[in-house]
């Protein structure tokens, strides 16, 4: 065997290094890319998943607050019907002393559930508060102030759930 006389092995042809360089950037930029829409959307999740526990909270308190609506027109009539109890017989005074218990039990979860009535007498009308029914002219009182509640108002947190019925005052013509 014979060695072989200065055979010249071929060396590897190196890898230019800013062909690698480059690359590495654009890896480097595209998992930065990918970071960034993975934050957008985590953080798009998040802010999803606030706004339906919102919404959630909204339709359910709307859900209780038409509830107790429906109740405060038969509560106003037992309440008006109690009024009438001293002046009937004895035998009915005690089931009015009854009925009186009911209803402030009515009253109690009205209140549990965050509604409350509001006082309108004396006040100046407004339309979000108010539903005017009878104007009356009137030369004691300033023009759109509440001379007398026919039925009470009642509020859920900051949202009217029924008006208050009333007459309200107006100037007299000269």
């Amino acid at each position: 065997m014979t060695e072989p006389e200065n055979e010249q092995i071929p060396a590897a042809s190196p890898v230019e290094p800013v062909q690698e360089e480059d690359q590495v950037q654009k890896l480097e930029e595209e998992v930065q890319e990918y970071k960034d829409k993975y934050l957008r959307l985590l953080a798009e999740i998040e802010n999803m998943r606030k706004r339906l526990s919102k919404e959630k909270q909204e339709m359910t308190r709307f859900a209780i607050d038409n509830a107790m609506a429906e109740l405060l027109g038969p509560l106003d009539n037992l309440e008006k019907a109690l009024e009438c109890a001293d002046r009937m017989s004895p035998e009915v005074s005690n089931w009015a002393i009854g009925f009186q218990m009911i209803l402030s039990q009515f009253k109690e979860v009205l209140q549990n559930n965050g509604v409350n009535s509001y006082s309108s007498t004396g006040t100046l009308f407004d339309p979000h508060l108010h539903e005017a029914v009878e104007v009356e002219e009137s030369t004691e009182q300033p023009e759109g102030t509440i001379l007398e509640e026919y039925v009470r108002g009642y509020k859920s947190q900051d949202r009217v759930i029924r008006p208050a019925r009333v007459k309200v005052a107006k100037k007299t013509k000269s």
